[in-house]
Protein backbone atom coordinates (compact mmCIF):
# COMPACT_ATOMS: atom_id res chain seq x y z
CA UNK A 1 0.00 0.00 0.00
CA UNK A 2 1.29 3.40 -0.75
CA UNK A 3 0.34 6.67 1.53
CA UNK A 4 -0.09 9.97 1.34
CA UNK A 5 0.36 11.29 5.16
CA UNK A 6 -1.09 14.71 6.18
CA UNK A 7 2.36 15.84 8.05
CA UNK A 8 3.01 18.26 10.84
CA UNK A 9 5.94 16.41 12.44
CA UNK A 10 4.57 16.75 15.90
CA UNK A 11 4.48 13.20 17.85
CA UNK A 12 1.19 11.90 16.49
CA UNK A 13 2.18 12.12 12.74
CA UNK A 14 5.75 11.17 13.30
CA UNK A 15 4.66 7.83 15.53
CA UNK A 16 1.58 7.48 11.91
CA UNK A 17 4.52 7.06 9.70
CA UNK A 18 6.28 3.85 11.62
CA UNK A 19 2.78 2.85 12.74
CA UNK A 20 1.40 3.09 8.73
CA UNK A 21 4.50 0.35 7.96
CA UNK A 22 3.80 -2.03 10.50
CA UNK A 23 -0.23 -2.52 10.45
CA UNK A 24 -0.53 -1.81 6.68
CA UNK A 25 3.13 -2.53 5.17
CA UNK A 26 2.94 1.24 3.38
CA UNK A 27 4.84 2.82 1.53
CA UNK A 28 4.29 6.57 3.50
CA UNK A 29 4.45 10.04 1.40
CA UNK A 30 4.89 12.86 3.53
CA UNK A 31 2.91 16.23 3.15
CA UNK A 32 3.87 19.14 4.96
CA UNK A 33 1.93 22.49 3.61
CA UNK A 34 2.68 25.65 4.81
CA UNK A 35 0.26 28.06 5.68
CA UNK A 36 2.06 30.27 8.42
CA UNK A 37 2.69 28.33 10.75
CA UNK A 38 6.91 28.93 12.40
CA UNK A 39 8.20 25.52 11.86
CA UNK A 40 11.53 24.65 10.73
CA UNK A 41 10.62 22.63 7.90
CA UNK A 42 14.02 21.42 7.22
CA UNK A 43 13.92 19.34 10.52
CA UNK A 44 9.92 18.31 10.16
CA UNK A 45 11.41 16.90 6.65
CA UNK A 46 14.84 15.45 8.24
CA UNK A 47 12.14 14.31 11.03
CA UNK A 48 10.00 12.70 8.52
CA UNK A 49 12.61 10.50 6.19
CA UNK A 50 14.39 9.25 9.65
CA UNK A 51 10.89 8.18 10.68
CA UNK A 52 10.29 6.07 7.39
CA UNK A 53 9.01 8.22 4.61
CA UNK A 54 9.84 7.08 1.42
CA UNK A 55 9.49 10.63 -0.08
CA UNK A 56 8.71 13.66 1.78
CA UNK A 57 6.59 17.36 -0.18
CA UNK A 58 7.08 20.58 1.37
CA UNK A 59 4.42 22.54 -0.23
CA UNK A 60 4.23 26.66 0.47
CA UNK A 61 0.26 27.57 0.40
CA UNK A 62 0.26 30.60 2.56
CA UNK A 63 -0.84 33.03 -0.61
CA UNK A 64 -3.20 30.47 -1.70
CA UNK A 65 -4.51 30.19 2.10
CA UNK A 66 -5.01 33.79 2.15
CA UNK A 67 -6.63 34.67 -1.23
CA UNK A 68 -8.85 31.59 -1.52
CA UNK A 69 -9.79 30.80 2.34
CA UNK A 70 -9.15 33.66 3.90
CA UNK A 71 -10.50 36.52 1.69
CA UNK A 72 -13.97 35.04 1.27
CA UNK A 73 -14.18 34.27 5.29
CA UNK A 74 -13.55 38.08 5.50
CA UNK A 75 -16.48 38.36 3.00
CA UNK A 76 -18.69 36.37 5.06
CA UNK A 77 -17.44 38.45 8.16
CA UNK A 78 -16.94 34.77 9.24
CA UNK A 79 -17.27 34.34 13.13
CA UNK A 80 -18.23 31.05 14.85
CA UNK A 81 -21.01 31.49 17.43
CA UNK A 82 -19.80 35.13 16.59
CA UNK A 83 -16.15 34.62 18.66
CA UNK A 84 -14.05 32.20 16.54
CA UNK A 85 -12.46 33.40 13.42
CA UNK A 86 -12.38 29.76 12.04
CA UNK A 87 -8.89 30.31 11.33
CA UNK A 88 -8.12 26.48 12.05
CA UNK A 89 -11.41 25.15 10.18
CA UNK A 90 -9.54 26.89 7.20
CA UNK A 91 -6.23 25.45 7.04
CA UNK A 92 -7.85 22.20 7.17
CA UNK A 93 -9.34 22.27 4.10
CA UNK A 94 -6.01 23.57 2.02
CA UNK A 95 -3.77 20.96 3.87
CA UNK A 96 -6.46 18.31 2.62
CA UNK A 97 -6.56 19.75 -0.72
CA UNK A 98 -2.63 19.56 -0.71
CA UNK A 99 -2.60 16.46 -0.18
CA UNK A 100 -5.18 14.30 -2.25
CA UNK A 101 -2.71 16.24 -5.03
CA UNK A 102 0.23 14.53 -3.99
CA UNK A 103 -2.05 11.32 -3.59
CA UNK A 104 -3.00 11.74 -7.05
CA UNK A 105 0.48 12.41 -8.41
CA UNK A 106 2.42 9.04 -6.54
CA UNK A 107 -0.74 6.91 -7.15
CA UNK A 108 -1.57 6.41 -3.92
CA UNK A 109 -3.69 3.68 -2.49
CA UNK A 110 -4.75 5.81 0.22
CA UNK A 111 -4.60 9.24 2.55
CA UNK A 112 -4.21 9.93 6.04
CA UNK A 113 -4.64 11.96 8.54
CA UNK A 114 -3.22 12.82 12.72
CA UNK A 115 -6.74 14.23 13.70
CA UNK A 116 -8.36 12.51 16.92
CA UNK A 117 -11.96 11.07 17.36
CA UNK A 118 -12.98 13.62 19.72
CA UNK A 119 -12.09 16.85 17.49
CA UNK A 120 -13.75 18.72 14.20
CA UNK A 121 -10.55 18.24 12.26
CA UNK A 122 -11.50 14.50 10.97
CA UNK A 123 -14.57 15.93 9.41
CA UNK A 124 -12.49 18.35 7.66
CA UNK A 125 -10.09 16.25 6.46
CA UNK A 126 -12.28 12.73 5.61
CA UNK A 127 -14.91 14.85 3.91
CA UNK A 128 -12.18 16.78 1.32
CA UNK A 129 -10.77 13.56 0.94
CA UNK A 130 -14.21 11.30 0.47
CA UNK A 131 -14.69 14.84 -2.43
CA UNK A 132 -11.61 14.62 -3.93
CA UNK A 133 -9.88 10.89 -3.88
CA UNK A 134 -13.30 8.76 -3.06
CA UNK A 135 -11.50 5.81 -4.55
CA UNK A 136 -8.81 6.14 -1.57
CA UNK A 137 -8.66 4.77 1.53
CA UNK A 138 -8.75 7.18 4.13
CA UNK A 139 -6.54 5.86 7.28
CA UNK A 140 -6.76 8.03 10.98
CA UNK A 141 -3.94 6.51 12.94
CA UNK A 142 -4.57 8.11 16.47
CA UNK A 143 -8.46 7.21 15.97
CA UNK A 144 -7.41 3.94 15.82
CA UNK A 145 -4.04 2.71 17.37
CA UNK A 146 -5.72 3.89 21.04
CA UNK A 147 -2.44 4.58 22.37
CA UNK A 148 -2.73 7.63 25.33
CA UNK A 149 0.29 10.11 24.43
CA UNK A 150 2.44 8.26 27.08
CA UNK A 151 2.04 5.41 24.99
CA UNK A 152 2.93 7.19 21.98
CA UNK A 153 6.15 8.97 23.57
CA UNK A 154 7.20 4.79 24.75
CA UNK A 155 6.21 3.45 21.14
CA UNK A 156 8.28 6.17 19.66
CA UNK A 157 11.48 5.68 21.51
CA UNK A 158 10.98 1.89 21.17
CA UNK A 159 11.14 2.62 17.24
CA UNK A 160 14.06 5.14 17.52
CA UNK A 161 11.98 7.66 16.18
CA UNK A 162 13.43 11.43 16.96
CA UNK A 163 10.56 13.21 18.18
CA UNK A 164 10.15 16.95 19.17
CA UNK A 165 8.56 17.02 22.43
CA UNK A 166 7.71 20.60 23.09
CA UNK A 167 8.15 21.96 26.85
CA UNK A 168 5.27 24.35 26.16
CA UNK A 169 2.34 23.85 28.56
CA UNK A 170 -0.51 24.55 25.87
CA UNK A 171 -1.51 22.58 22.52
CA UNK A 172 -0.68 25.09 20.15
CA UNK A 173 -1.87 25.26 16.28
CA UNK A 174 -1.03 28.18 14.20
CA UNK A 175 -1.92 29.52 10.80
CA UNK A 176 -1.46 33.24 8.86
CA UNK A 177 -5.36 34.12 10.26
CA UNK A 178 -4.51 33.13 14.00
CA UNK A 179 -3.35 30.63 16.79
CA UNK A 180 -5.34 28.14 18.89
CA UNK A 181 -4.39 27.22 22.25
CA UNK A 182 -5.32 24.29 24.37
CA UNK A 183 -5.29 21.55 27.20
CA UNK A 184 -3.39 22.18 30.22
CA UNK A 185 -4.86 24.17 32.71
CA UNK A 186 -7.24 25.54 30.08
CA UNK A 187 -9.63 22.64 30.24
CA UNK A 188 -10.69 23.52 33.52
CA UNK A 189 -12.90 26.22 31.90
CA UNK A 190 -12.49 28.68 35.32
CA UNK A 191 -8.62 28.82 35.06
CA UNK A 192 -7.49 31.90 33.50
CA UNK A 193 -5.33 31.84 30.34
CA UNK A 194 -1.65 33.39 31.29
CA UNK A 195 -0.17 35.81 29.09
CA UNK A 196 2.69 33.52 28.31
CA UNK A 197 0.29 31.33 25.96
CA UNK A 198 0.13 34.09 23.31
CA UNK A 199 2.47 35.25 20.36
CA UNK A 200 1.39 38.56 19.39
CA UNK A 201 -1.36 40.13 21.99
CA UNK A 202 0.62 41.93 24.95
CA UNK A 203 -0.17 41.86 28.61
CA UNK A 204 -1.59 45.49 29.70
CA UNK A 205 1.49 46.38 31.20
CA UNK A 206 3.39 46.56 27.48
CA UNK A 207 0.37 48.82 25.52
CA UNK A 208 2.05 51.07 23.96
CA UNK A 209 0.29 54.42 23.04
CA UNK A 210 -3.09 54.27 21.23
CA UNK A 211 -3.03 53.71 17.43
CA UNK A 212 -5.16 54.67 14.53
CA UNK A 213 -5.30 53.36 10.94
CA UNK A 214 -7.01 53.22 8.23
CA UNK A 215 -7.88 50.08 6.24
CA UNK A 216 -9.06 50.35 2.25
CA UNK A 217 -11.35 47.44 0.91
CA UNK A 218 -12.14 46.63 -3.20
CA UNK A 219 -15.36 44.75 -3.85
CA UNK A 220 -15.06 43.02 -0.07
CA UNK A 221 -11.46 42.42 0.09
CA UNK A 222 -8.53 44.11 2.00
CA UNK A 223 -6.00 45.86 0.01
CA UNK A 224 -4.07 48.55 2.12
CA UNK A 225 -3.24 49.74 5.28
CA UNK A 226 -2.89 53.67 5.63
CA UNK A 227 -2.70 54.07 1.67
CA UNK A 228 -0.07 51.18 1.59
CA UNK A 229 -1.47 48.76 -0.99
CA UNK A 230 -0.09 44.94 -0.11
CA UNK A 231 -1.05 41.75 -1.03
CA UNK A 232 -3.50 40.14 1.81
CA UNK A 233 -0.82 37.18 3.53
CA UNK A 234 1.31 40.24 3.90
CA UNK A 235 -1.31 42.63 5.80
CA UNK A 236 -2.77 39.77 7.86
CA UNK A 237 0.89 39.77 8.91
CA UNK A 238 1.47 42.83 9.59
CA UNK A 239 -1.71 43.69 11.72
CA UNK A 240 -1.16 40.55 13.69
CA UNK A 241 1.68 41.91 15.67
CA UNK A 242 0.58 45.68 15.27
CA UNK A 243 -2.93 44.93 16.86
CA UNK A 244 -1.84 42.03 19.19
CA UNK A 245 1.10 44.72 20.86
CA UNK A 246 -2.15 46.89 21.94
CA UNK A 247 -3.88 43.33 23.10
CA UNK A 248 -6.37 42.87 20.58
CA UNK A 249 -7.55 39.43 19.40
CA UNK A 250 -8.25 37.48 22.61
CA UNK A 251 -10.82 35.31 22.14
CA UNK A 252 -11.40 33.03 24.89
CA UNK A 253 -15.06 31.08 24.88
CA UNK A 254 -17.07 28.15 25.65
CA UNK A 255 -17.22 26.11 22.20
CA UNK A 256 -19.83 23.72 20.67
CA UNK A 257 -18.08 21.18 18.87
CA UNK A 258 -19.97 19.29 15.87
CA UNK A 259 -19.99 15.94 17.91
CA UNK A 260 -21.52 17.46 20.72
CA UNK A 261 -19.15 18.11 23.27
CA UNK A 262 -17.87 21.43 24.74
CA UNK A 263 -14.50 22.65 24.40
CA UNK A 264 -12.73 25.81 26.34
CA UNK A 265 -10.93 27.71 23.23
CA UNK A 266 -8.40 30.54 23.51
CA UNK A 267 -7.63 31.82 20.07
CA UNK A 268 -5.07 34.21 19.17
CA UNK A 269 -6.10 36.47 15.64
CA UNK A 270 -5.56 40.19 15.97
CA UNK A 271 -5.46 40.54 12.47
CA UNK A 272 -8.83 39.04 12.02
CA UNK A 273 -10.59 40.36 14.75
CA UNK A 274 -9.39 43.48 13.23
CA UNK A 275 -10.14 42.63 9.80
CA UNK A 276 -13.84 41.40 10.13
CA UNK A 277 -14.61 44.30 12.53
CA UNK A 278 -13.85 46.62 9.68
CA UNK A 279 -15.32 44.99 7.17
CA UNK A 280 -18.56 44.66 8.75
CA UNK A 281 -18.69 48.50 9.51
CA UNK A 282 -18.46 49.12 5.93
CA UNK A 283 -20.99 46.63 5.18
CA UNK A 284 -23.32 48.86 7.25
CA UNK A 285 -22.60 51.80 5.25
CA UNK A 286 -23.31 50.66 1.64
CA UNK A 287 -25.62 47.80 1.90
CA UNK A 288 -29.31 48.04 3.02
CA UNK A 289 -31.35 46.68 5.53
CA UNK A 290 -32.83 43.69 4.42
CA UNK A 291 -29.81 42.64 2.73
CA UNK A 292 -27.82 43.37 5.88
CA UNK A 293 -30.23 41.17 7.37
CA UNK A 294 -30.41 38.14 4.90
CA UNK A 295 -26.41 38.14 4.79
CA UNK A 296 -26.22 37.84 8.72
CA UNK A 297 -28.31 34.51 8.20
CA UNK A 298 -26.30 33.58 5.38
CA UNK A 299 -22.69 34.21 7.25
CA UNK A 300 -23.92 31.54 10.07
CA UNK A 301 -24.78 29.11 7.76
CA UNK A 302 -21.30 29.44 5.61
CA UNK A 303 -19.36 29.67 8.61
CA UNK A 304 -20.96 26.81 10.48
CA UNK A 305 -20.35 24.94 6.79
CA UNK A 306 -16.68 25.51 7.34
CA UNK A 307 -16.66 24.58 10.59
CA UNK A 308 -18.56 21.36 10.11
CA UNK A 309 -16.36 20.07 7.58
CA UNK A 310 -18.37 20.81 4.84
CA UNK A 311 -16.13 23.57 2.38
CA UNK A 312 -16.63 21.48 -0.34
CA UNK A 313 -20.58 21.42 0.05
CA UNK A 314 -22.49 22.57 -3.05
CA UNK A 315 -24.66 25.18 -0.47
CA UNK A 316 -21.01 26.31 0.66
CA UNK A 317 -20.45 27.43 -3.32
CA UNK A 318 -23.87 29.07 -3.74
CA UNK A 319 -23.50 31.08 -0.12
CA UNK A 320 -20.61 32.15 -1.67
CA UNK A 321 -22.61 33.39 -5.19
CA UNK A 322 -24.82 35.31 -2.72
CA UNK A 323 -22.00 36.82 -0.94
CA UNK A 324 -19.68 38.13 -4.09
CA UNK A 325 -22.82 40.12 -5.19
CA UNK A 326 -23.31 41.91 -1.93
CA UNK A 327 -19.71 42.61 -2.65
CA UNK A 328 -19.43 44.71 -5.65
CA UNK A 329 -20.50 47.77 -3.50
CA UNK A 330 -18.12 47.06 -0.39
CA UNK A 331 -15.62 49.27 -1.40
CA UNK A 332 -14.23 51.99 0.83
CA UNK A 333 -11.98 53.11 3.74
CA UNK A 334 -12.43 52.48 7.36
CA UNK A 335 -10.71 54.36 10.24
CA UNK A 336 -10.08 52.39 13.44
CA UNK A 337 -8.36 53.02 16.85
CA UNK A 338 -6.30 50.56 18.66
CA UNK A 339 -5.86 51.47 22.14
CA UNK A 340 -5.35 49.69 25.55
CA UNK A 341 -6.80 46.44 24.55
CA UNK A 342 -10.03 48.10 22.65
CA UNK A 343 -10.77 48.36 19.07
CA UNK A 344 -13.20 51.13 17.80
CA UNK A 345 -14.36 52.02 14.62
CA UNK A 346 -13.61 55.79 14.10
CA UNK A 347 -15.27 56.31 10.37
CA UNK A 348 -16.08 54.81 7.15
CA UNK A 349 -16.24 56.41 3.83
CA UNK A 350 -17.22 54.92 0.43
CA UNK A 351 -18.25 56.34 -2.86
CA UNK A 352 -20.85 53.55 -2.54
CA UNK A 353 -22.30 54.64 0.15
CA UNK A 354 -26.51 54.66 1.26
CA UNK A 355 -25.76 57.11 3.92
CA UNK A 356 -27.46 60.76 2.63
CA UNK A 357 -25.87 63.41 4.64
CA UNK A 358 -28.56 65.90 2.79
CA UNK A 359 -31.81 63.61 3.79
CA UNK A 360 -30.86 62.92 7.62
CA UNK A 361 -29.16 66.19 8.57
CA UNK A 362 -30.80 68.35 11.56
CA UNK A 363 -28.55 71.24 11.30
CA UNK A 364 -28.78 72.30 7.82
CA UNK A 365 -31.41 72.51 5.21
CA UNK A 366 -32.98 68.93 4.00
CA UNK A 367 -34.46 67.82 1.37
CA UNK A 368 -36.31 65.42 2.99
CA UNK A 369 -39.97 66.46 3.16
CA UNK A 370 -41.11 65.51 6.77
CA UNK A 371 -44.98 66.41 6.13
CA UNK A 372 -44.81 62.61 4.57
CA UNK A 373 -44.33 61.03 7.84
CA UNK A 374 -47.40 61.27 9.25
CA UNK A 375 -48.82 59.42 6.00
CA UNK A 376 -46.16 57.01 6.73
CA UNK A 377 -46.78 56.87 10.32
CA UNK A 378 -50.73 56.32 9.60
CA UNK A 379 -50.12 53.44 7.38
CA UNK A 380 -47.09 51.74 9.24
CA UNK A 381 -49.06 50.86 12.26
CA UNK A 382 -52.39 50.21 10.48
CA UNK A 383 -51.81 46.78 10.48
CA UNK A 384 -51.10 46.94 14.58
CA UNK A 385 -53.99 48.77 15.44
CA UNK A 386 -56.82 46.26 13.48
CA UNK A 387 -55.16 43.67 15.40
CA UNK A 388 -55.64 45.07 18.90
CA UNK A 389 -59.07 45.91 18.00
CA UNK A 390 -59.66 42.54 17.26
CA UNK A 391 -58.33 41.09 20.52
CA UNK A 392 -60.73 44.04 22.70
CA UNK A 393 -62.90 40.93 23.24
CA UNK A 394 -60.63 38.81 24.91
CA UNK A 395 -59.41 41.32 27.78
Amino acid sequence: MRVALAYSGGLDTTVSIKWLQEKYDAEVITVTVDVGQPEDFEEVERRAYEAGAVKHYLIDGKSRFAEEFVKPAIKANALYEGEYPVSTSLSRYLIAEEVAKVAKKEGCDAVAHGCTGKGNDQLRFDATFAVLVPEMKVIAPVREWGMSRDQEIEYARSKGLRIDLKKSKYSIDENLWGRSIEAGDLEDPWHPVDWDAFKFIRPPSEWPEGEEIVVEFERGAPVAINGERMPLEEMVMQLNFRAGRHGIGLIDHMEDRVIGLKSREVYEAPAATVLIRAHKDLEKLVLGRRTLAFKRSVEEEWTWLVYAGLWHDPLRRALDAFIEETQKVVSGEVRLRMEKGSLRVMGRRSEYAAYSEELITYSGMSTFDQRAGAAFSQLWSLETRILNRARRSLR
